[in-house]
């Protein structure tokens, strides 16, 4: 009887690596026998060596991850190689009500898959020693402070001693457990008193970069030293010799765990064990099995076709790389996916959701504030229509797209996050076609992808701050030549108006220009208070502004000092000025109940003018005119 489908998740890092890619396609086989469907949850971890910056922010999405929809969780805490991860990584897993299995470290308070690495080791040095009786073993060990290293070199000084050997035998040396160690390893071991007959590594790769120093310096491997590794990688198997090494064998960790997962989430007893023991491969870097050189040519061409594949995915990536730069808004990136996505095996499914605010706006956009848990497809490609039933445009919960697929057999999904180092944007999830995992050129495309998208969100936010300052600038304009108090405009205002529509003008034109004066402002300031006056003076702008109907410019100057500038005027336009100006003052002090009265005195002057016609040479004209008019006033008023 075939258990209901169930769903698991899975947590690592590096995913795309030799040894974990093989792990992926071995729990994916595995997952088929119990049916159940793996949703990967796969950080990319340091970018080379050294480059921490993208890892910083990919853990971000661990927050929005819905662990309710699971039935049980695997936890490869081994991959993770950026300080922290692992722990917040852990933090969350302890709050699911699911079974939870560590397969590659210990975790308390999670079932854990033991690994026999100490048998591993023990079974490779004992080997020197019963099968081709060496004395003089030497071991290079991996940096000291993984726990690892740690054990293994622990195990070493202990088969030493047992068999009445040095501890240390003809040396330890320090490796790092990668190719970068090889040259000091060797002239270390070569300048012991005694050469070493043999020399056990703490990995495959610290043993292939010592056996290639080795080379460089004369020394053939296995007649003049012999070498064993530890971990059986795809590597050991293509460099001749073929290492002899350790490995734990991933089918055995795949079919272990998933079996005791499989009855921790059905409720049922154990009855096995979970230890998972190394397995001893015994090839040709230890001297038992000879080089065959025609196997070697085959393996050469395989190796050659991996790196002509290799090549024209190299040029695919680039490629990607130019039309992702290309793309200039969001609804373009779907287009240019399916375009581009080439190089990384064949999908059945690709989407891509954005993260949105509590407001429903896109986190790659300017506006985005407050982080929400709900996300917005931005691609969606659905080769085989299996997910049409769940595709909105609405909003939805990183829970949705998994926990609502109804499916009869098992499907095995990759989810990694989409972010820049300033901000997380969503996440991605793929489907590929089979058992294995998408190759890093995929990892390549989600980087050029966050990077497409972070330029996006980039020019966005210059955009709008470009508006900002532009509409800010045009504020500032607008309060430069404009008058606080009326809101007409100021002198430069008047100045820039009235020179533009002069300078507009084309051919000859009857223009006019007026200056009008507040008779009596000082009066009401001193017996009524400025306040009064600012009334007063708002008062007469109101009047003045009012009797613009045939498009004159008009601006408060001074204190109680206004001009006026109209292009295409006649003696009609300013008698109705004139007579609009009298009617409303009189209207004014009529109705407004105030103590004083609101007088104005004014200069006009008419003129036949052309572009190149001084604006302030006719205000000067208007002044005269206008001073004339105020001290022929009965009881006149001095300015």
């Amino acid at each position: 009887m075939i258990n209901p489908l169930i769903t698991i998740a899975f947590f690592g890092c590096a995913l795309t690596s030799r040894y974990r890619s093989g792990l992926c396609r071995c729990f994916n086989k595995a997952a088929r026998k119990i049916n159940a469907n793996i949703v990967y949850f796969n950080s990319l971890g340091k970018i080379g060596e050294k480059t921490t910056d993208f890892a910083e922010g990919e853990y971000d999405f661990i927050d929005y991850i819905d662990l309710e929809q699971f039935d049980g969780i695997i936890y490869d805490g081994e991959g993770y190689n950026v300080k922290g991860a692992a722990e917040k990584v852990i933090e969350k897993l302890r709050t699911a009500k699911c079974p939870v299995v560590s397969i590659s470290t210990h975790v308390d308070g999670f079932y854990n898959i033991e690994f026999e690495d100490a048998s591993g080791m023990r079974r490779l040095i004992e080997h020197f020693i019963d099968v081709h009786k060496h004395t003089r073993i030497g071991f290079m060990a991996g940096y000291m402070t993984h726990p690892d290293a740690q054990l293994r070199l622990k195990v070493f000084r202990s088969v030493m001693r047992s068999r009445g050997l040095p501890e240390d035998g003809s040396g330890v040396f320090e490796g790092d457990f990668w190719f970068h160690k090889g040259g000091e390893a060797a002239d270390f071991f070569l300048s012991q008193p005694e050469r070493p007959q043999s020399i056990v590594c703490s990995n495959d790769y610290m043993a292939i970069s010592l056996i290639s120093a080795f080379k460089l310096r004369g020394i053939r491997v296995p007649e003049d030293i012999a070498v064993s590794g530890y971990d059986g990688s795809i590597e050991g198997k293509q460099v001749v010799p073929h290492i002899t090494t350790a490995t734990r064998e991933r089918e055995d960790i795949a079919e272990k765990t998933m079996s005791i997962l499989n009855k921790l989430i059905h409720n049922e007893p154990i009855d096995e064990d979970n230890v998972v023991s190394p397995r001893i491969i015994v090839s040709q870097s230890c001297g038992c099995k000879k080089i065959i050189y025609k196997d070697e040519i085959h393996n050469i061409d395989e190796i050659n076709n991996i790196i002509r594949l290799f090549d024209y995915c190299v040029n695919d990536a680039q490629a990607a790389m130019i039309k992702l730069n290309k793309v200039e808004k969001l609804d373009e990136l779907e287009s240019t996916f399916k375009g581009c996505a080439t190089n990384f095996g064949d999908y059945n499914a690709f989407f891509l959701f954005a993260q949105t605010d509590t407001k429903g706006r896109l986190s790659c956009t300017s506006e985005y504030s407050v982080p929400s848990d709900k996300f917005v497809p931005l691609i969606w490609i659905d080769k085989k229509n299996e997910y049409a039933q769940l595709k909105s445009e609405e909003p939805m919960k990183s829970a949705d797209l998994i926990a609502h697929i109804n499916l009869d057999t098992p499907h095995f999904y990759y989810i990694m996050s989409i972010h820049c180092p300033e901000r997380m944007f969503g996440y991605t999830l793929i489907e590929m076609e089979d058992d294995d995992i998408f190759s890093d050129f995929y990892n390549i495309f989600l980087l050029n992808l966050s990077v497409t998208i972070e330029r996006l969100w980039k020019n966005d936010n210059i955009k709008k701050l470009y508006e900002n300052q532009k509409g800010l600038y045009e504020k500032q304009k607008q309060i430069s030549i404009h008058d606080a108090l009326t809101g007409m405009f100021n002198r430069r205002g008047f100045n820039d108006a009235s020179e533009s529509a002069v300078n507009s003008l084309s051919g000859k034109s009857t223009i006019c220009t007026m200056v009008l004066d507040i008779d009596g402002l000082k009066r009401i300031n001193d017996v009524y208070g400025h306040n009064e006056g600012d009334i007063a003076i708002k008062a007469a702008a109101d009047i003045i502004t009012q009797c613009c109907t045939s498009n004159e410019i008009a601006g408060r100057v001074g204190g109680d000092e206004f001009y006026i500038y109209a292009s295409d005027y006649s003696q009609e336009k300013l008698d109705k000025f004139n007579y609009d100006l009298l009617r409303l003052c009189n209207e004014y002090n009529a109705t407004q109940g105030k103590p004083y009265k609101i007088e104005l005195s004014y200069g006009a002057y008419l003129i036949e003018a052309d572009s190149n016609t001084r604006i302030e040479d006719l205000i000067k004209i208007s002044d005269a005119r206008m001073y004339k008019q105020k001290m022929s006033k009965p009881g006149r008023q001095k300015r």
